[in-house]
């Protein structure tokens, strides 16, 4: 165990826990995602001039049932801060891909729904999103290996 001094702090013990198949693989599932999220996203954009983020809210709303989620259930499904993803719906609304209105259930929630405009450009995208993924992630695994990170992730969100 090493002892390490910051000045105006008192002495604390800092040790480096051995790595464990569960660290490499929670470092290794990053790293992918921080390696192949960026090029999935240019490949969506270069071809459609849709960023991925919005291609992800897209996305999310069609699968929502009504094509709506509220703006926090929106965010959490895309993985945004609530100020992020009320920007990004508000930018989206600009180019006529999504709305905003009042939740008729609950006064203080808003509700972000899918155009026809944006769910034309989320047909558009789509194949290059699924050929990027086939290209950049599917192709690279065998058929068992999908089966099982499928099952193992599903667990874990679980």
């Amino acid at each position: 165990m090493q002892t390490h001094v910051i000045p105006g702090y008192s002495r604390f013990s800092v040790t480096r826990p051995a790595e464990t198949e569960g660290t490499v693989a929670w470092g290794l599932l990053l790293r992918t995602h921080a390696a192949l999220v960026p090029e999935l996203g240019r490949l969506v954009e270069d071809a459609t001039g849709l960023p991925l983020t919005w291609y992800d809210v897209l996305l999310e709303l069609n699968r929502a049932p009504e094509r709506r989620l509220r703006m926090t259930e929106l965010g959490e499904r895309v993985v945004l801060s609530r100020s992020q993803v009320s920007r990004l719906v508000d930018d989206m609304i600009e180019g006529d891909l999504v709305g905003k209105q009042p939740d008729p259930t609950d006064g203080r929630a808003t509700l972000a729904f899918l155009t026809p405009k944006g769910r034309g450009a989320l047909r558009r995208a789509a194949p290059f999103y699924l050929e990027g993924i086939e290209r950049l992630f599917s192709s690279r695994l065998t058929g068992r290996e999908i089966k099982d990170m499928t099952s193992a992730l599903t667990r874990v969100l679980e």
